[in-house]
């Protein structure tokens, strides 16, 4: 039996879909785990966060983001990183932030000077674990997606880049730098 190709106008058909179909399907599957697990029942604000990294990880991949890490921790090191994804030859380090109401400040102002640190720390814990290139290190940036969840609607923003190796609110600074 012969195969179709598949050509490049069908791709950018499908893929939609098929990130839609991903995301319905884990929405179910994360609805029975609730259910499964509700006996031993979480705080609503850990809920609503989880929720964030979930919707901010099917935006990131509709904006061509490959995402290659949810959660990632260093075991020597304090918190985690939301979400680690390549966009082209850049590694980005994606910082979420939800909110269930817009308020007169952005959500990616919550992120302060404590936060870029351990930010920044592990971020070169994770450069510390990729292949070393002939051509020099991985270029690292820190993107924030604002996640609003109100009412039955999901709303993302994207800031690229955000400057989060200087003190300051992200994105009043150079947009390019090392980590």
């Amino acid at each position: 039996m012969a195969t179709m190709p598949v050509t490049a106008g069908a791709y950018r058909f499908f893929e939609p879909v098929w990130l839609r179909a991903q995301r319905w399907g884990l929405l179910r599957l994360q609805r029975l785990g609730r259910h499964v697990h509700s006996r031993y029942p979480r705080a609503p604000h850990l809920l609503t966060g989880e929720r964030g990294e979930f919707e901010a990880l099917f935006f990131l991949r509709q904006q061509g983001y490959v995402v290659t890490e949810r959660r990632w921790h260093a075991p020597d090191l304090r918190g985690d990183l939301d979400l680690v994804a390549w966009e082209g030859d850049s590694l980005a380090i994606v910082e979420v932030k939800t909110r269930t109401a817009r308020d007169l400040t952005p959500a990616a102002s919550a992120i302060d000077e404590s936060k870029r640190r351990v930010l920044r720390d592990l971020a070169r814990a994770y450069r510390r674990t990729l292949p070393k290139r002939p051509d020099g290190p991985v270029p690292i940036r820190f993107d924030v997606v604002s996640v609003y969840l109100i009412q039955n609607s999901v709303e993302c923003e994207l800031l690229r880049e955000a400057s989060l190796l200087q003190s300051g609110p992200p994105g009043d600074q150079p947009k390019r730098y090392g980590v």
